[in-house]
């Protein structure tokens, strides 16, 4: 499944470029996501938790940095992992892309997921709703860091945005009625050239 996505950061491209020079500080600002150990050759052992529904799943596994183009400001990540109670996998291919944009740095992401198991059953319209939230708090994050940095204040005094389970499934569950809201009543708008 391919999801695309983009966020835009308060800073310029060079700053947050140069943020993703520290990966364990971008896996830090992934809602339910940590670093365990650095493998070496850009290789990580990690944990992400997601929540879909009432199913919690607690992935395990690696990260993987396969390219990062200083030139085109493009890094592509490599990660896969099972959960912990062997109920899926999932495996997902981000390539991430920074380009100036008014006021600071828009990033493009492009992901692709592949999942099997319990969070497979929730199908593209819940995955893609809780990717776009998990990528909401993600951006918000890492504006904050970026920002803390540029201050020099210490990051471990920098609190991130991490929302509950409930929390994100409610959010998740606000884009799904609004979607079919849109399907609904858009075919009912007046049309103003009549």
């Amino acid at each position: 499944m391919l999801i695309k996505s983009g966020f835009d950061v308060a800073q310029p491209v060079d700053k947050v470029w140069q943020f993703f020079d520290d990966i364990p500080g971008v896996a830090a600002c992934l809602p339910g996501a940590e670093l365990t150990q650095d493998l070496g050759d850009n290789k990580y052992l990690g944990k992400v938790a997601v929540r879909m529904g009432p199913v919690r799943l607690q992935f395990g596994g690696t990260a993987q940095i396969k390219e990062r183009d200083d030139a085109a400001k493009r890094i592509v990540v490599d990660a896969a992992g099972a959960d912990e109670k062997g109920r899926g996998n999932a495996s997902m291919l981000v390539t991430a892309t920074l380009s100036q944009a008014r006021g600071g740095t828009r990033v493009d992401v492009i992901q692709d997921l592949q999942v099997s198991g319990a969070a497979a059953q929730y199908g593209r319209g819940m995955i893609s709703d809780v990717t776009e939230i998990l990528m909401k708090d993600f951006a918000t994050n890492m504006q904050a860091r970026i920002d803390a940095k540029a201050k020099g204040i210490s990051l471990d005094r920098v609190g991130s945005t991490s929302a509950s389970g409930f929390t994100i499934g409610l959010r998740a569950a606000r884009l799904a009625l609004g979607r079919v809201l849109r399907r609904f009543f858009l075919p009912y708008q007046p049309n103003p050239s009549r």
